[in-house]
């Protein structure tokens, strides 16, 4: 009996990890892109025109590249889970030479290689040269003529979601600053400052940089130039002056670059802790907002981490240190043994906070010490321990947390007021439906379908997808469930495109989007299905990060932006929102705000997390694995966006009875009322 316990505790463990939060991570969402620096000037590009070639460069020469292989390390939890048609390509490095953040990578010149997953936290790859590759012919020599140029390419991985197996705009573009051949800095606009460039030259007379020159920057008018020799060339940018060499089948490993997780697990627990603190307290962006004080959460818990001689001591310092965090991107994954000890035993109840006040029981487990006391589904509880039961919630720290809001917080008190350590004695005060104040004496039993039960992931049909929609009888009204932007995310495109199109071959004049159990994903994703609702480009906010070099957090050069997408749907569009919608699901949501013409309703607010925390992963002493925001989303005009607030319904439904117990979707039933005037 006990190794089944063991093992839903299991499922609660890898559920926190997601719960910590979902805003990050196709890998070509970690493509962040340059404007175009105001005093260098862009060199000569000639997209996709080659010179004639009489003779093939490279011809004879037994070490002319023809094969490239190597492996693609990754650590992010975000990596692996969501990608589809991995591959990696020839990226033509136009984009950074001409530091355009919008440029598309060209369907013809598009190489590409198959990817292999390993189960070592690794892919291997390999790519196959063209003979001649059909790239952007770029004049980088510096001798102020106007010259043939070269091809220039890193190799990067890639995972293709939108369209056919090529990538489109959708897709990404720009240059990568993650899992590729070439390294970039966060703190400099993702200039490439090191890692391994492949280099095409029609011919023997062309020039490359050999170097950064005095601005430290590659591809400006003061980089020196040396000639290179006809065909492929690797070049290795490590090193000063760069090194050109020819190799038939090298090996090359791709950069994890920002996306890699800070890996602190074979330090000390003080070394860890002084560590991660470090980083955290620097690179935390709403220090302010939450009223954060480092020094003193540094005097109380330094001590406590010190002191510690046990994983599990560890474990309770760390996890009441991010508790102090008031943040739902905070995660820590949970210690069983821990959990077990605190939080193993339960009565079978599941409880529910209405909109007046009254709490009650919305489900009672066969065979718990609840249902052995007579206490019915409806039963209203009164008092807890001798205390009213508001004031008891009140004292709850819940397991999972922290929380960003406090109707979020509040709610996951309720579900965790029911959660002592096992065999513990609890005296409550209740009222079935239909009966009088009953008082009772009950023994935690080790039991945790009750908990599970009040988390809505682990709640959905294993063979539904992730996205699906039908048209409500009789009210001529579309109706769409979106329950990730972090599932198979081919999949989810087609279905949305799908989707999207017979609604709008079939003139449907309003559109439910349900969004209500949405924890996040992939914010491209996210935006790209609301491309369908606009019908020009929006800026929707910009991404600000901590810069080590200015010391100070400096927003990101490119807003994130919502483009149209191939249809426009013009219909009345309405919301269902609730705390479980977090992340990018927020972000979503806020992008159809700026149409004008959608309507949120919900019993609350979604969850108000909207930090990135792509850059903010950690693991620790124990293997436990954290996280903590790096982003900061702010609005055009600089106000913070979501985070703390989240998404407020336009119109509030009260919790009631009916609602609370099932018997009745108020939310739904508001959003067809609305729609129908």
């Amino acid at each position: 009996m006990r190794i089944r316990y063991y093992l839903w505790l299991i499922i609660i463990i890898l559920l926190a990890a997601t719960l910590a939060c979902q805003f990050s991570a196709n890998p070509s969402d970690l493509v962040e892109l340059t404007e175009p620096p105001t005093d260098t000037p862009s060199p000569t590009d000639t997209p996709t025109a080659l010179p004639p070639i009489p003779v093939q460069p490279g011809e004879n020469n037994p070490d002319e590249p023809v094969f490239i292989t190597g492996h693609i390390p990754y650590t992010s939890p975000f990596f692996i889970n969501s990608i589809s048609q991995p591959f990696v390509m020839l990226e033509d490095q136009a984009g950074f030479v001409n530091r355009d953040k919008d440029f598309k990578f060209p369907l013809e010149g598009q190489t590409i290689g198959p990817v292999e997953i390993q189960e070592d936290e690794t892919l291997n790859y390999s790519l196959s040269l063209p003979t001649i590759p059909q790239g952007t012919m770029i004049d980088v020599d510096n001798d102020g003529n106007i010259d043939d140029g070269v091809q220039i390419f890193a190799l990067a991985y890639w995972s293709n979601t939108w369209g056919d197996p090529f990538l489109e705009e959708r897709d990404g573009t720009g240059w990568s600053n993650a899992y590729a051949s070439t390294i970039t800095d966060p703190d400099l606009d993702h200039e490439v400052q090191g890692g391994i460039l492949v280099v095409w030259a029609p011919d023997d007379e062309q020039a490359f940089p050999t170097g950064f020159g005095e601005d430290e920057l590659l591809f400006t008018e003061d980089d020196p130039t040396d000639s290179i020799m006809a065909g492929y060339n690797l070049v290795d940018i490590n090193q000063e002056p760069f090194r050109f060499y020819k190799e038939a089948r090298p090996y090359i490993p791709l950069n994890e670059g920002v996306g890699a997780v800070n890996d602190y697990i074979d330090m000390e627990y003080s070394e860890a802790f002084q560590a991660m603190f470090e980083k955290v307290s620097i690179e935390y962006p709403f220090t302010e907002e939450k009223a954060i004080d480092w020094e003193a959460l540094y005097n109380e818990y330094a001590p406590q981490v010190a002191d510690t001689d046990s994983q599990q001591d560890f474990y309770r310092a760390i996890r009441d240190f991010t508790n102090q965090i008031p943040d739902g991107h905070v995660g820590l994954t949970l210690d069983g043994e821990v959990f077990f000890e605190e939080s193993g035993g339960s009565f079978g109840l599941v409880l529910s906070e209405l909109s007046d006040g009254q709490v009650i029981v919305t489900d009672v487990l066969e065979g718990t010490p609840g249902f052995a006391k007579g206490i019915q589904i409806g039963a209203e509880i009164i008092e807890w321990n001798g205390q009213p039961v508001s004031q008891a919630i009140d004292s709850i720290t819940p397991m999972f947390g922290p929380q960003s809001t406090e109707h979020t917080r509040r709610i996951e008190q309720v579900n965790f007021l029911t959660r002592v350590p096992p065999e513990d004695k609890v005296t409550i005060l209740f009222q079935n439906p239909e009966g009088t104040p009953e008082e009772v004496e009950m023994t935690a039993a080790v039991e945790y379908d009750s908990l599970l039960s009040t988390i809505p992931s682990l709640n959905e049909d294993e063979l539904a997808l992730p996205l699906e929609g039908y048209v409500i009888d009789d009210e001529n009204l579309g109706y769409v469930r979106i329950t990730t932007f972090s599932d198979e995310y081919q999949l989810m495109a087609r279905l949305w495109d799908h989707f999207m199109d017979n609604l709008i071959d079939q003139e449907i004049p309003g559109l439910i989007i349900d969004m209500r159990t949405n924890g996040g994903g992939a914010g491209s994703m996210a935006y790209n299905f609301a491309g369908y609702f606009v019908d020009k480009e929006i800026d929707l906010y910009r991404g600000s990060y901590y810069n080590y070099k200015l010391e100070e957090f400096e927003p990101v050069d490119r807003p994130v932006r919502v483009k149209p997408g191939p249809r426009y749907y013009d219909g009345e569009l309405v919301v269902l929102v609730g705390p479980d919608c977090a992340s990018a699901c927020e972000g979503f949501i806020y992008a159809l705000q700026q149409t004008g013409r959608v309507t949120v309703i919900g019993h609350y607010p979604s969850a108000g997390m909207f930090g990135e925390v792509g850059r903010g992963q950690y693991t620790l002493p124990g293997d436990y694995s954290m996280q903590f925001p790096t982003g900061r989303p702010e609005t055009m005009d600089g106000e913070l966006l979501i985070e703390g607030t989240g998404i407020i319904p336009d119109i509030l439904v009260p919790v009631t009875i009916d609602s609370a117990l099932g018997l009745v979707d108020a939310v739904l039933e508001a959003a067809v009322m609305h729609l129908n005037g």
